[in-house]
Order: structure tokens, then C-alpha cells, then sequence
């Protein structure tokens, strides 16, 4: 088996917009995703991430821009393992909150040193 991190992106609009409700209702789909993968033997580990955002260039750390506007975030990750990247990104697809609040998951093997 293979490790695959996905990237996770979402909709900072559509988050901008959720009520607490809505967003406590997501995040417990999500838990409820998660755990079925670590049912099935795929979870490896991830976590959501925090808004704030440091940017490291050459000419020196960014706190506040200029960034690109956006209209998606990069809010969390996790790291599946899978027999290959076709299996992965059928595992990432099955993920509930893809098409509401999560714009996509990005698929990326994890190279082994």
C-alpha cells in the first residue's frame, strides 16, 4: 500500500455564509467520513488547518498579501493509504462534503525516501 495525501479545499464564500449549525453539521459528517476509512484499513492521519497564513519568499515572509484573491482555501489534509492514485481519488471521491462546502481534494502520492 501507498500513501496519498489529499489536500482538502473549500469554498471560503460558502464557509463565510454557514451558520454554526451548518458548519458543526459538516464537521461531524467529515468525522463520520474519516472514521469509515479508518474502518477500512485507509485513514493513515490528517487534521483541519487554521486560517492563519505565513508565506515564505526570498524577499521575505508574508503576513497579510498581496495574495491572489481566492475563492478557495486550503483547509485541512489527510493521508489515505491505497494500492494506487486511481484507488485514492475513488476513495477521495466518495468523500460526503465534495460538491457542498468542499470544492475538491487534491490527490498527491506521498514519495518514499
Amino acid at each position: 500500500m501507498k500513501h496519498f495525501m489529499l489536500f482538502i479545499r473549500e469554498d471560503l464564500d460558502a464557509l463565510k455564509n454557514m451558520t454554526e449549525e451548518e458548519m458543526q453539521e459538516d464537521i461531524n459528517t467529515m468525522i463520520q467520513w474519516v472514521e469509515a476509512l479508518s474502518r477500512s484499513g485507509n485513514y493513515v492521519s490528517g487534521d483541519p488547518l487554521e486560517p492563519e497564513i505565513r508565506v515564505a519568499r526570498k524577499e521575505g515572509i508574508l503576513t497579510d498579501g498581496p495574495f491572489i484573491e481566492t475563492k478557495e482555501a486550503l483547509s485541512g489534509y489527510l493521508i489515505i493509504q491505497a494500492e494506487n492514485i486511481e484507488q485514492a481519488a475513488q476513495i477521495a471521491q466518495a468523500c460526503p462534503l465534495i460538491g457542498r462546502n468542499v470544492k475538491s481534494l487534491e490527490i498527491r502520492p506521498i514519495q518514499k525516501f
